[in-house]
């Protein structure tokens, strides 16, 4: 197979959300196959070492840019000035983006694009102009002169279609890679964030309106004040967005600090020990490419409660409970009380890093 980069110089460890969790799900997979693959990983000054496991396999290889990911202008100026001239330098003709943002002109490459999904596009209040402004030439130039374009749900390839009118999209699932016993030993959070085993419920989401944590907090907040027979505690995991800011104001008005617990980043052993040990998963976005979270605790017998917005119900097969209209508090407090768990039948064998792997080096082996 012919050598292909991979670039990674728009990933902040720890900043990116789910599109982080997506890559070195995927990274993972490639490893667990058997077959010949040689991908060099494009790096930034402050990213580089959170990639360098992946030198312990001889297929991988790294290759460092001089830059700094956590400066975002810059990053993308250089791309588009630099990039392609570089990986020319090293010999390469093809590159796999993970994201959107590939450099706009192609110079000489030939670019497979993964769009994870539209936000901008959907939702321009809640973004900057100019974020708004270059995520849509990304998505234009992306639909005009990538060589492949990759969407991660069948729900975002019609998107894409409808938007951007690119046809030949392949779709392939997020790959999730969670071992039941990638866990910690509860007793360490229950004391951290003073919960107690089932007696509790989880969400992991970035704080940004579409995500709809409001709706959690007034529901919290209505169980708190009827007195209802359910758990009175909310732990949020993820990191902060621009909604932060609100939705701590909401929890302060409405005197919930002690019922709200805001863990900000934590390890993946620590979220998936929530997954395992809350009374259930509530995941009240209104917008998703995948949805990730959902699937995750699914695989820990999990109770989801969700919406059935966007790609949601394609991604949990259906298989979760689901709310009609998601900012009414009494109808999410009803599925809680009397919704049922299908957590079982979820068929994971969709979400199989090697499996995704494999459709992921079909796609660039046809570069």
């Amino acid at each position: 197979m012919e050598k292909i980069v991979i670039d990674l110089l728009w990933l902040r460890p720890g900043k990116v959300g789910g599109t982080e969790s997506f890559i070195r799900n995927l990274l993972d997979g490639f490893m667990a196959l058997e077959d010949d693959f040689d991908f060099t990983l494009l790096v930034s000054k402050d990213n580089e070492s959170s990639f360098r496991k992946y030198k312990k396999d001889k297929r991988y290889h790294l290759l460092l840019a001089n830059i700094e990911s956590a400066n975002i202008a810059h990053r993308i100026i250089w791309q588009n000035l630099f990039q392609n001239r570089l990986l020319r330098k090293n010999g390469f003709r093809k590159c796999f983006e993970p994201v959107y943002c590939k450099p706009w002109l192609n110079g000489g490459i030939r670019y497979a694009c993964v769009i994870h999904d539209l936000q901008a596009y959907h939702y321009p209040k809640y973004h900057p102009f100019h974020e708004v402004a270059y995520s849509r030439l990304c998505w234009r130039m992306d639909a005009v002169t990538a060589a492949k374009i990759i969407a991660i749900s069948d729900w975002v390839k019609k998107d894409v279609e409808q938007k951007y009118h690119r046809k030949d999209i392949k779709v392939i699932y997020n790959g999730i890679l969670i071992r039941k016993e990638d866990i910690v030993d509860f007793e360490t959070l229950k004391e951290r964030y003073h919960i107690d085993e089932g007696k509790f419920f989880y969400t992991v989401s970035q704080m940004i309106p579409h995500k709809n944590l409001s709706t959690l907090i007034k529901v919290i907040d209505k169980i708190v004040h009827s007195k209802l027979d359910l758990p009175d505690k909310l732990v949020v995991s993820g990191v902060n967005g621009n909604a932060a800011e609100d939705l701590k104001k909401l929890i302060k008005k409405k005197k919930l600090e002690s019922n709200i617990i805001l863990t900000g980043y934590i390890s993946n052993e620590e979220r998936n020990t929530l997954y395992k040990y809350c009374h259930t998963f509530l995941f009240p976005s209104v917008f998703e490419g995948f949805g990730m979270p959902p699937v995750e605790a699914m695989l820990f017998g999990s109770r989801v409660i969700t919406t059935r917005c966007a790609s949601i119900p394609e991604v949990t097969q259906k298989k979760a409970v689901y709310v009609s209209a998601p900012y009414n508090v009494d109808e999410w407090i009803e599925k809680i009380e009397h919704g049922k768990n299908y957590s079982s039948r979820i068929n994971l064998e969709l979400y199989r890093p090697d499996n995704i792997a494999k459709q992921y080096l079909e796609v660039l082996k046809s570069l």
